[in-house]
């Protein structure tokens, strides 16, 4: 199984370098975040310092800019990278692409699937030269002048992956997206009773096999105390959030939503950690200091569905996470 990190509170000076080490420990892909920077220049930094991995933006927001603006920039970094780019996309909650970015939001499932459509139509022009015809109900595409067509980058299209939590985006996902990327506050039962199924209903959808579907399951993974209490932190954080709620919900924990969501508005997070018990973060954490146990247990949460899976960690350093990368690997 092909295993992926992604890089947390990396200043950009430090992409470069921490993404060489991702590289050097073993692992396939190497993520960067939209959190408190440009992932594109992240991206940029982490291909100019590998050689081998996937470098993936895990996630850019798609609806804070055009799809015009999108394609140019992942084309340029499939040229940077020597094709080995691979374009993360994700929607975002509505109060942030409102009022953080002052951008659109209405229907994202409907939105994100004409948005990648609209990618791959941008795309098709320049690779066939002909003419740019796209019209949608949120996205309109159809002038394309020879002047702005980039060069041939010498290899395929970036593939397009969809992260998604809610069923009808990722639902898109298995409709007309190249992968699918799984959220770390997912459980085992919620991955295969509700996500697994949602991806065949789109792939149904458009004639697909699920080979065609490269899909990506995320676990929080912890090799030390300290990381376990790092995961309790994020898993509070997550489970604050209404649009997680279906999570807990699935297994009957909607009061804990409550409970912290309550919390969380009235400015109590130092206390949040504490209403996730060591059962509730069991759902979606695995806990370890044998490598080889740790990716025994990552690989039965996720064997059957996943084709690859992303290890996620506050405080560990890739170091200390490639044995379980190889372990998972080889096993």
């Amino acid at each position: 199984m092909l295993t992926d990190l992604v890089l947390r509170g990396a200043s950009i000076g430090e992409v470069a370098e921490r993404a060489s080490d991702v590289e050097h420990n073993g692992f396939d892909t190497v993520g960067v975040t939209e959190t408190s920077g440009n992932p594109f220049l992240a991206a940029a930094e982490a291909a100019r310092g590998t050689t081998r991995i996937r470098v993936a933006t895990a996630i850019a927001l798609a609806f804070t800019r055009s799809p015009m603006d999108v394609a140019y920039t992942a084309w340029d970094l499939q040229a940077l990278s020597g094709g080995r780019f691979a374009l993360g996309l994700g929607s975002q909650v509505r109060a942030h692409v409102e009022r953080r970015y002052s951008a659109t939001w209405s229907q994202p499932a409907a939105r994100m699937r004409e948005y990648i459509l609209a990618l791959a139509a941008i795309w098709d022009a320049w690779e066939s030269g002909g003419d740019l015809d796209f019209r949608g109900e949120f996205y309109s595409h159809t002038l394309m002048p020879p002047n702005f067509r980039p060069p041939p980058t010498g290899h395929p299209r970036p593939p397009v992956l969809l992260a998604a939590v809610r069923e009808r985006m990722t639902q898109v996902a298995g409709e007309v997206a190249d992968g699918f990327l799984g959220h770390a506050f997912c459980s085992e039962d919620v991955l295969r009773e509700v996500t697994l199924p949602a991806l065949e209903r789109g792939l149904e959808q458009s004639g697909r096999t699920r080979g065609e579907l490269e899909v990506t399951a995320s676990v929080f993974v912890a090799m030390s105390n300290e990381e376990w209490e790092a995961c309790r932190r994020r898993v509070a954080f997550y489970g604050s959030t209404p649009g997680y709620r279906h999570v807990l919900d699935h297994h009957g924990l909607g009061a804990l939503h409550e409970a912290l969501h309550l919390l969380s508005r009235s400015g109590g997070w130092e206390r949040m950690p504490a209403l996730v018990d060591d059962d509730v973060l069991g759902l979606f954490a695995v806990r370890g200091e044998d490598p080889v146990a740790v990716a025994a247990a990552v690989r039965d949460r996720v064997d059957g569905v996943a084709d690859r899976v992303g290890l996620v960690t506050e405080v560990t350093a890739p170091a200390a996470l490639a044995p379980v990368a190889a372990a998972l690997r080889f096993s």
